[in-house]
């Protein structure tokens, strides 16, 4: 029923992928941001079909573009987000306390946005060193003064920084995984780098999430694969790297963060956490291929209740102004079929988005101050999953009678 005549192959095994886990259209990239003069061109729309590996489970899409055309210059800068920027900073103070980070230790983040991670290291005298592709958002951190490699990463980069006596004691890599079409090559980068005694650690969304919550929106080109821990653990154990433990964090609808160390490092011991995740996530039958198979069917019912809900609410006349030109509602727009005949335009708080347009719906993007100005009735969250930071940062059009809409897991007017 979910397969297909042809594909590609697994990137972790190689497997030839036929199975379906959900097709989602055809849709532009999500972060492709249309300027003003760009309006009069066609877009590029690629198939946003997913598959999962029948060998060893690993759930991903095909590459179209290759990631220097994806990102090379990129719109998202992680300072926007006041939740992340805690977010980083209670990591820094777990990390240098639990590994005895200090200035004697190389700490080299892959990734590393526009430096908003690093800079909780630098602040205490800790050596850093960041590797980001994009150079637009490379610049912003070098220019905070994160020495910063504008480089993709992999085995090759790997091999020419432990050259330069830059390997590392702690090497992370927050929301970078998925994003990676040769796996293998990334991962096998961090066993070369990484000190004998260092600890990488990485986060990702965690597949388990978005199965059990319906939250297909987060697929779209950019994340080329999606991992449960069952899944990751035998990546990097096929690269002689142990996970020894792994924590749930609730960013991104539900993350997972693994810790990761050489098999030979005996100074780690693998925690209960780990046996424990992967009992949960069999008992959700995520070793089972028909769980996978499934999920198509639970997301188009999904798509009907936020398309009929918006539906109503404009057939009575309110108007509709989306909050946050997130990736992910991107993928839910395009999906849904949802365009500017139901949505004004949408607001978000980084200037580098700001009179653009939505890939693919061309909504127009604008300033979260005109919210107060149009006083709209309903804002439609699209990063639903900073909700409680949306509502907070823009309660005020409860002040006119306005109200929010969630729509994953289900959609909800609040």
């Amino acid at each position: 029923m979910n397969k297909t005549e042809h594909s590609g192959v697994c990137r972790f095994c190689g497997t030839t992928l036929h199975q379906v886990f959900i097709d989602l259209g055809i849709s532009p990239l999500s972060n492709a941001y249309l300027t003003p003069e760009r309006l009069k061109d066609a877009e590029k729309f690629y198939p946003l079909l997913t598959y999962v590996c029948s060998d060893c489970l690993l759930v991903q899409l095909e590459q179209y573009e290759p990631p220097e055309n994806i990102f090379s210059d990129y719109a998202y800068f992680s300072s926007y987000s006041d939740s992340w920027m805690e977010h980083g900073k209670k990591y820094t103070a777990m990390v240098i306390d639990r590994f005895k980070i200090d200035k004697t230790k190389l700490v080299v983040e892959l990734a590393s946005n526009d430096g908003y991670l690093l800079k909780n290291f630098t602040d205490k005298e800790i050596p850093v060193l960041g590797v980001e592709p994009a150079e637009n958002v490379a610049k912003v951190a070098i220019d905070e003064g994160i020495p910063t490699i504008t480089k993709f990463f992999g085995k090759e980069l790997a091999q020419e920084m432990v050259i330069e006596n830059k390997k590392a004691d702690l090497i992370i890599g927050n929301n970078v995984l998925a994003h990676v079409p040769n796996l293998n090559d990334f991962v096998g980068g961090i066993k070369l780098l990484l000190n004998h005694n260092g600890v990488a650690t990485l986060e990702f969304p965690h597949l388990l999430n978005l199965i059990k919550y319906n939250q297909f929106d987060t697929i779209y080109h950019e994340h080329f694969s999606y991992f449960s821990f069952i899944v990751v653990k035998n990546v990097f154990a096929a690269h002689n790297l142990t996970l020894f433990d792994v924590e749930e964090l609730e960013t991104h609808g539900g993350s997972l963060r693994i810790y990761a160390c050489h098999n030979d490092n005996e100074t780690r011991k693998v925690t209960s956490a780990v046996e424990s995740l992967l009992r949960r996530e069999k008992e959700a039958g995520l070793h089972d291929l028909t769980t996978y198979l499934n999920f198509s069917e639970t997301v188009k019912k999904v798509k009907l209740d936020i398309v009929s809900t918006l539906f109503r609410i404009r057939q009575e006349g309110n108007n509709i102004i989306a909050y946050g030109a997130a990736a992910k509602g991107n993928t839910l727009l395009n999906y849904c079929g949802i365009g500017k005949d139901i949505i004004d335009y949408v607001v978000d708080r980084n200037p580098h988005k700001q009179g653009r347009y939505l890939p693919g719906t061309r909504i127009p993007i604008k300033n979260p101050e005109c919210l107060k100005n149009d006083r709209p009735n309903y804002v439609l969250i699209l990063p639903w999953n900073i909700k409680d930071e949306v509502m907070t940062q823009i309660n005020f059009i409860r002040t006119w009678g306005g109200k929010f809409i969630i729509p994953i897991p289900t959609v909800q007017v609040v």
